[in-house]
């Protein structure tokens, strides 16, 4: 990221995480009431565990911010673990006298045997405690004021459910967002939420863990954000990047994704027509139309690396938590023989809150591509190149129709 840039610090069990936003510009609204709501977003969902219950993610604004108006310079945010009461020895910052009892059984799938290699521990706990989940809590705070920038822009990002284990929404439909907003699951059908739920009971009974698919839609992106010009300034290996560093994502796709490799050319790519609904210039109501639109979104809204004026649609495929009830052979790295995986609490299923992390990953993204094409360090400025680039194309002041 070239603009908006944010970092996270803090492990699981530690006092509490912080996040450190770089690139906002001046005059954003901001209150921590707004970062709240979504780090509730964050918790909620059916197949949650136990560490749900006991938190109740609140951030503080440390820095930034003044008189609910974001003032250009670094945005800190602090969210306190609430656990941390229970873990102050294990977890102790200063030299204790006796340390705990090292965790020597890798759990597979998660980062422990990794990273105790690659940073010569003799203990996984360092390695669980930074490469745990419960950092994302930090990145949607961060993505939080990303949302709030693109608000001023007219940018919207949802998610909901596709699919978790075998069940799967099937089929184009209209999303109710109101309602995904209520479900347990983030799911736009009632009946395929119970099944799911279902699934979920048995995989808890079984102490299995099951995982999923997530849908990200971000609407009235305007074309332009990203660049062919360099393969780090395209704005769907952007995306893929920030998608695929959450927890357990193990697979991304864009538009119709991997169905394209199915089809010829021909059925493949996004026709071009002229919008009929388009008015005249002196039609305030509807300025912001484009002058052409494309028939279909196989695309995904990017094409070459850069947004297209359509929807921008992203999928991601969740794997299963590693971290297990029953627990996977395993071994033990002081005597390197078989041993049963290390146990600690966790989740059965985490679909929904991905889709909210995926959607604060996707907003930070998109506020740095924002940044990037119409730049300013005060937003009444950022907004008025904004402006000024959209009168461009909806009026057609272009080389194009000039020539």
């Amino acid at each position: 990221m070239r603009e908006f840039r944010f970092t996270t610090a803090g492990e699981s069990h530690g006092k509490g995480l912080v996040a450190i936003v770089e690139g906002v510009v001046a005059g954003l609204p901001l209150e921590a009431e707004y970062v709240n709501k979504e780090l509730k977003r964050r918790q909620a969902g059916y197949g949650r565990g136990t560490r749900m219950e006991i938190e109740n993610d609140e951030a503080e604004i440390i820095s930034g911010v003044r008189y609910g108006l974001t003032i250009g310079s670094p945005i800190a945010l602090f969210i306190p673990n609430r656990d941390w009461q229970n873990w102050q020895e294990i977890m102790s910052v200063a030299p204790v006298e006796k340390e705990a009892e090292p965790i020597t059984h890798p759990r597979p799938g998660h980062a422990d045997l990794a990273g105790v290699t690659k940073y010569n521990l003799k203990d996984i706990r360092p390695i669980m405690e930074r490469a745990s989940a419960r950092e994302t809590a930090a990145r949607v705070a961060a993505g939080a004021i990303a949302k709030r920038f693109l608000q001023q822009f007219g940018i919207v990002i949802h998610s909901h459910t596709l699919a978790v284990g075998e069940h799967r929404l099937e089929g184009v439909r209209t999303i109710d967002w109101g309602q995904v907003e209520v479900s347990l699951l983030r799911c736009a059908d009632a009946e395929l939420e119970r099944e799911m739920m279902a699934a979920i009971d048995k995989a808890r009974a079984d102490g299995d863990t099951l995982g999923g698919v997530f849908e990200l839609i971000a609407i009235g992106v305007p074309v332009g954000l990203g660049s062919h010009v360099g393969w780090e300034r395209r704005l769907d290996g952007r995306i893929a990047q920030a998608i695929m560093s959450i927890n357990a994502v193990k697979g991304v796709e864009i538009g119709s994704g991997f169905a394209l490799a199915r089809l010829s050319g021909s059925q493949a790519h996004d026709i071009i027509e002229p919008n009929p609904s388009l008015a005249t210039a002196e039609n305030e109501a509807t300025r912001q139309s484009l002058p052409w639109r494309h028939a279909s979104n196989r695309a995904g809204g990017i094409e070459g690396g850069m947004s297209n004026g359509e929807e921008i649609v992203i999928r991601a495929a969740v794997k299963p938590i590693a971290t297990l009830a029953n627990p996977l052979p395993s071994i033990d790295l002081r005597s390197g023989e078989m041993a049963v995986a290390h146990c600690e609490r966790s989740d059965v299923c985490v679909v929904p809150a991905a889709g909210v992390i995926g959607e604060a990953m996707l907003a930070i993204v998109l506020t740095d591509a924002c940044l990037d094409k119409f730049g300013g360090d005060n937003l009444k400025e950022t907004l008025t190149n904004y402006h000024n680039y959209l009168n461009r194309i909806l009026l057609g002041e272009n080389e194009l129709s000039n020539n």
